[in-house]
């Protein structure tokens, strides 16, 4: 079985790298991954994973220098991913156009996995026109790909994990300060952009310690600057946002962390995210991990399997014991928190398919299989009925609808056959053809799986919620509109902060040229909605179900 980490390639003498084609097919490739990317997201105007979406666009606006928003008690969406959005406010205002500038962000470091993979395909020492034609394919993984659909952190965390890996190895082998203090940057800055980079953080300065370098000093302080500097800007916007606090998930991990019911949820909860990583992958991450387990048996290799193991294993248990029991399906098999590292792991994988014997190669899979079974045995003996009658969310489920073609349901069984299925005609057509054919196959799994994800791509650009003449004054809203309902509405009022109102009891505060109230029963006559309105407002409904609201407006705002 191959290496999980080899030796560098030598490199070419000067007069050959004058005449290699490589920067140019990687420079192709990459623009051909951003083409790819932009025209699955061609129907993406507006947000759709809610409060997500809001809370890092809110974020990147605030940081841009606009109006901010009040998002107390929700989860807390940091600050890493709405850096990179904040330069779209300077150019325009537009909600709608500055989502699409977030889209195209996500395709760039998307199409960024492309060279950083073939630079991982090349560490694990496989010829130069396999690792392209590989890494081009396993880029476009629907893990790395889906959510590069919406404006969420996890489009960027897949490149900055591979990238923090390839340079932390780079470090144990080569000991060179420098390397050292890039990979504890990249780490510091995954810690800025979500939760999960906390154990990523981590795991890194274990990693460091345990090289016992005298260079991981250099290491250890740009970690340390790093997470001080990123903080910083935490705190900043933690206070900007969520003026009321934020949701208390510390307190969650604790109380699950001294339970045994908390231990049995957490630790079912893990495995099934392990069981979603593999067949998520098409049975390739189990490979992956097969040859990770056996790396940590070989001297050489074993510092840097065991990071990504236990830094697997630890965004897995650590994200499990900080979920809310929602009553969801996602709550037992989830794969969003894994993605990151799903690409690792198909590159590894890849890797012992063309580096390893038949033999090797086939008893991987066997292992990957045997784990795919165990950690999904365990979500249908833990989860049981819930698995139907908790609610299912088809964003939670992306390859797994693929694989069932089911949007309805999870089918557990069947996506695991299905997976398995696809896995053994993908080793058939490595000993029946080459890697091109492998690639071709893998990158038409991936491209066919997100295109019917995608659906038909219609572009429909979001109508404003609120009237033209709102945007010239501020906007509140009652203490009785829905919590989602107030959410969708702080991407489209782009000109001010909302603010709040009991509107039993007030009218409209000076300044205000909209206030937003609870709809409540369609047969409600629109009048008594707001009883206190000023004369000559005028009413507009919106919303749907518990968050349907009623937006009444001054029409003269802005007319003086």
């Amino acid at each position: 079985m191959t290496q999980v980490i080899a030796p560098p390639v030598p490199s070419a003498p000067v007069a050959a790298r004058r005449r290699n084609p490589l920067p140019w097919w990687l420079l192709l490739g990459c623009a051909a991954q951003v083409l790819l990317r932009l025209w699955l997201a061609r129907a993406r105007t507006g947000t759709a994973a809610d409060p997500d979406e809001t809370g890092y666009l809110a974020a990147a606006r605030w940081l841009a220098g606009g109006p901010g928003a009040d998002l107390s008690h929700n989860t807390f969406y940091q600050a890493g991913y709405p850096l990179l959005l904040a330069p779209l406010h300077w150019f325009s205002h537009d909600p709608a156009t500055v989502y699409t500038g977030a889209i195209a962000v996500n395709a760039l470091a998307g199409a960024a996995l492309f060279p950083l993979g073939y630079a991982a395909l090349r560490r694990f020492e496989v010829g130069c026109r396999t690792a392209l034609a590989l890494a081009f394919a396993a880029a476009l993984l629907p893990a790395t790909t889906f959510f590069g659909l919406f404006a969420l952190t996890d489009a960027i965390l897949p490149a900055l994990l591979l990238g923090w890996l390839l340079l932390l190895d780079r470090f144990v082998r080569t000991g060179r300060a420098a390397d050292g203090a890039a990979a504890s940057l990249v780490a510091a800055y995954a810690c800025f952009t979500h939760s999960r980079g906390e154990v990523v953080l981590g795991v890194h300065v274990l990693a460091l310690l345990a090289t016992r370098r005298r260079a991981m000093w250099a290491g250890l302080l740009a970690a340390a600057g790093g997470y001080l500097a990123t903080s910083a800007v935490n705190d900043a916007l933690r206070k900007a946002l969520y003026p009321d606090g934020v949701r208390d998930m510390a307190g969650l991990l604790h109380e699950r962390l001294l339970s045994a019911s908390g231990q049995a949820w957490s630790v079912s909860g893990m495995l099934g995210q392990v069981w979603y990583l593999i067949v998520g992958t098409w049975g390739l991450a189990g490979i992956g991990l097969a040859a990770a387990f056996a790396a940590l048996g070989r001297r050489e290799t074993r510092l840097m399997a065991g990071v990504l193991l236990v830094t697997t294993f630890g965004v897995a248990y650590a994200s499990e014991a900080a979920l809310a029991d929602e009553h969801r399906v996602g709550n037992f098999a989830y794969g969003r928190y894994l993605a990151c590292l799903a690409l690792v792991y198909v590159l590894i994988a890849l890797a012992v398919l063309f580096r390893a014997t038949a033999r090797d190669a086939l008893r991987a899979a066997a292992v990957g299989g045997l784990i795919a079974a165990g950690t999904g045995g365990v979500v249908l003996v833990y989860a049981g009925a819930r698995l139907r009658t908790h609610q299912f969310i088809g964003f939670d489920f992306p390859e797994t609808m693929f694989l069932t073609q089911d949007r309805t349901g999870l089918r557990l069984g069947l996506a695991t056959f299905a997976a398995f299925g696809l896995l053994a005609a993908l080793l058939a057509v490595r000993w029946l053809g080459g890697a091109r054919t492998v690639a071709v196959a893998l990158a038409t799994v991936n491209v066919a799986a997100m295109v019917w994800l995608a659906g038909d791509g219609g572009r429909v650009r979001p109508a404003s919620p609120l009237p033209a003449a709102s945007e010239r004054g501020g906007v509140v809203t009652d203490y009785g509109v829905h919590w989602m309902a107030r959410t969708k509405l702080v991407v489209p009022v782009w000109w001010t902060r909302i603010g709040w109102i009991d509107a039993r009891h007030q009218g409209a505060p000076r300044g205000v040229c909209t206030v937003v109230v609870r709809r409540g029963s369609s047969t409600t006559a629109l009048d008594r909605t707001w009883p206190h309105r000023p004369a000559g407002w005028l009413p507009r409904e919106g919303g749907d179900g518990m968050g349907r609201w009623v937006a009444w407006y001054d029409p003269r705002c802005g007319t003086s």
